[in-house]
């Protein structure tokens, strides 16, 4: 490594990392800052469980990366330390079935996973609530990112059957948490008439960061996870500046990380702009990236499907799909709405002679950009 008389080249067991971890996206701060009013009406919802009733039902809204799950995390954090309420986190781009969160909340009851197979869902559902009575336990759920559910078609029985379970079984104390950041949602209005009937929760709206925000929340983080004079103000500046532009605190967390890593790329003791530069050519992907990774196998096929067929009629587009896949067109077309309803895929008419109106099918993003976070 050639000499660097000012000092400002790492050797090759360096970082200038402090603690990497804090630039992880579900790291949860020691300080959460400038969410005070929301983390209020989220105790105040909860609190009826601390004293043993069953606390008020909870929908938490707002865009992406704006501090919604970190603040229920950070609620749910506060309650396992100080009470006996039970709390369960289920991520629903994951489990995305009304099986597959009830799994979840077995899991988190009694510390171990459910049989993959043979047991029913009013079996699993029982054992649930009888523990729950035999414990004299509360039990709050959360539903973090449930218009998966609602993509899914799922979001009705799931939810009908976490508050309806004191009907099914005396003495059972279930209040949920129900996470959107898709706006365009309405969640009452998606769910049956069986639901609305019982679901009336509290809503807690989770605004974008401003820009004087972002750059204190950023400072603390980095703080936190960089040694001392690693970036100036004026590169925090710009981090500040396009996570502000993006709308999504996540981006520029991010983007701090992969900077980090960029200089460290250069064995320098300091992060540039042009770092920043760099990194942000990756991490104002984050939302697509996050997205991507909850498709099943059968949605990566079509998302593949329509980068081939960018912008070609939707008949091209399922040919292709069929062709990976063996699926059907109903499967297909279910898929297609949930692609839309993401912001993954947009969809346009257009009035062709002879045929009537069809529907083409293209990328929200550049085809290549797509295919490389596959």
């Amino acid at each position: 490594m050639p000499d660097d008389p000012e000092g400002g080249m790492l050797s090759w067991d360096e970082s200038i990392f402090r603690d990497e971890r804090v630039f992880e996206i579900d790291y949860v701060p020691e300080t959460f800052k400038h969410r005070e009013s929301q983390m209020q009406s989220l105790q105040y919802a909860l609190r009826p469980a601390v004293r043993g009733s069953r606390p008020l039902n909870t929908m938490v809204r707002g865009p992406p990366g704006t501090g919604k799950t970190t603040a229920v995390q950070r609620i749910f954090g506060e309650l396992r330390a100080q009470t006996d309420v039970r709390t369960v986190h289920v991520n629903c781009q994951v489990d995305s079935t009304r099986y597959a969160v009830f799994s979840r909340i077995f899991e988190g009851i009694f510390e171990y996973e459910p049989p993959s197979s043979g047991i029913s869902f009013k079996k699993l559902f029982g054992q649930i609530t009888d523990r729950l009575v035999e414990e004299d336990e509360v039990l709050v759920v959360a539903l973090d990112d449930v218009n998966y559910l609602f993509y899914e078609n799922e979001a009705s029985d799931t939810l009908y059957s976490l508050l309806r379970a004191h009907e099914a079984h005396a003495g059972a104390r279930i209040g949920v948490i129900i996470i959107s950041s898709d706006l365009s949602l309405d969640v009452i209005d998606a769910l049956d008439s069986r639901v609305q009937s019982v679901f009336r929760p509290e809503e807690v709206y989770f605004p974008v960061y401003d820009a004087p925000e972002i750059v204190d929340i950023l400072r603390e983080r980095v703080r936190r996870g960089f040694r001392d004079g690693v970036i100036g103000s004026e590169v925090l500046d710009r981090v500040a500046e396009l996570t502000a532009e993006s709308g999504d605190l996540r981006v520029g967390i991010d983007l701090l990380r992969r900077a980090g890593l960029t200089a460290e790329m250069r064995a320098s003791k300091t992060i540039s702009v042009d770092d920043v530069e760099t990194a942000y050519e990756k991490s104002k992907y984050v939302h697509l990236s996050r997205s991507l990774r909850g498709l099943s196998d059968s949605e990566r096929a079509l998302v593949e499907a329509i980068a081939e067929h960018n912008g070609e009629q939707a008949g091209a587009v399922y040919e292709s799909f069929r062709e990976k896949t063996g699926l059907g067109y109903t499967r297909y077309s279910e898929i297609v709405n949930k692609l839309d309803q993401l912001g993954i895929i947009e969809t346009t008419y257009a009035d062709i002679e002879g045929r009537g109106r069809s529907r083409a099918l293209s990328l929200t993003y550049d085809p290549e950009t797509v295919l490389d976070r596959l």
